[in-house]
């Protein structure tokens, strides 16, 4: 049985300007074939759901949004719908940062130590750009979280949520990191709470404002906030959830969820279309200012990084390679086992919340590929979602 409603919208109709009428008509099929294999039957309308959206050239392709923001007001999710990025925000920290390396602000090679002096010794081999790639060695704010309260009992709650500058403050308590700057890796949400606090300082504003006024409101995207609870609200929100015994529940806060750098932007499907077209023509950042951020990182002794061997929330493939640059992933896709030339060059990112699943994946080899999977319901799995609908597209068989 069918759920929901699909919208392939009139962009679609507009390919034919940027491929072969030929290869048109193959991605048309695809569209038409692949989205119900994938999407079909998967949401019922009253509960959580998602938002799609396929890019192909530029174009929105195709657009599907299905069930609703919350479980209370039964409210239809669709396009303009905000969810929670999550990790997904990281893309957004990383432009922010590299904007102020282009404004002279800051540099990539300048440490810890040189722009927060009270941090400890070992601050002064972390780099903004060891944050920026995840090689910082800096401990999980989260595992500091809980080392605190088991000595002092109950400190944070969804209701007295840890904020930014806590995050620092757990960080300059310790005397050394996880391993020394660049000769592991490991994803680090500390470390980019960190960067969004270094937009602040070098910036001379906050991070909302400073993110809202050079990338959200230079690009249009009139409706993506850094929310901020109390301070702001963010319109059209859908709210997390999860799903126990065959029904959902509202989990749409932890005491995780205010901190910003590493996930605290809300978006929607239409603001987001605004990004790819940034992305794919530049426009915040030339070309070759870009190319730090799509450039894998490897570690001091030119070796190739790691997954670390302990599996953990935030590590998703242990022990495995990894390719990172600034903000995004960079493993390529490989859509067949043993697929030739070494899989389909993509830079890509996904974000797991309390209550929300979320993952941005762009392919850049021919006229580009981009899927937009937002969830505001932690059972589906967006980033598999996003690749099987992908591995319809005939440029990627």
């Amino acid at each position: 049985m069918r759920y929901g409603t699909v919208s392939v919208t009139a962009a679609a109709l507009c390919l034919a300007a940027l491929c072969s009428p030929e290869l048109l008509g193959q991605i048309r099929e695809a569209v038409k074939s692949g989205e119900e294999i994938v999407f079909g039957g998967l949401i019922k309308p009253d509960e959580p759901g998602l938002a799609v959206l396929i890019r192909y050239g530029g174009r929105d392709a195709y657009a599907r949004t299905e069930g609703v923001r919350d479980l209370h007001s039964k409210a239809k999710i669709d396009a303009r719908t905000n969810f929670r990025l999550a990790s997904f925000t990281k893309q957004f920290t990383a432009m922010a940062i590299m904007l102020l390396v282009h404004d002279g602000k800051l540099r990539y090679d300048e440490t810890l130590a040189e722009l927060f002096p009270d941090f400890p010794a070992y601050g002064k081999s972390i780099t903004v750009r060891n944050l920026l790639n995840h090689t910082s060695g800096l401990s999980d704010y989260e595992d500091l979280m809980d080392a605190a309260e088991k000595t002092k009992g109950p400190v944070w709650s969804p209701e007295k949520q840890i904020q930014d500058d806590e995050v620092l403050e757990l960080l300059k308590k310790e005397r050394q990191g996880k391993f020394q700057p660049g000769t592991s890796w490991s994803y680090s949400n500390s470390g980019y709470v960190v960067l969004g606090l270094l937009v602040a300082k070098a910036s001379g504003k906050s991070y909302g404002e400073f993110l809202g006024e050079r990338i959200f409101r230079a690009l249009k995207m009139n409706h993506t906030i850094v929310f901020q609870k109390g301070k702001n609200d963010t319109v059209n929100r859908a709210f997390g959830h999860t799903k126990e015994n065959n029904s959902f529940k509202e989990t749409d806060q932890s005491s995780t969820s205010a901190t910003l750098g590493d996930g605290g932007v809300y978006s929607n499907l239409v603001d987001l279309a605004k990004w790819d077209d940034a992305l794919r023509n530049h426009t915040l950042l030339g070309e070759n200012e870009m190319q730090p951020a799509l450039t894998p990182v490897k570690l001091n002794d030119g070796s190739e990084p790691h997954w670390p061997l302990e599996p953990n929330d935030d590590n998703l493939h242990p022990g495995k390679p990894v390719s990172y640059g600034f903000g995004w992933f960079l493993d390529p896709f490989e859509s067949a086992p043993g697929a030739s030339r070494g899989g389909h060059a993509r830079m890509w990112h996904t974000g797991s919340t309390m209550g929300f699943r979320t993952v941005i994946e762009r392919f850049r080899e021919g006229d580009g590929l981009t899927v937009i999977i937002l969830c505001n319901r932690t059972d589906l799995d967006a980033e598999k979602l996003a690749l099987q609908v992908a591995s319809y597209y005939p440029p990627l068989k």
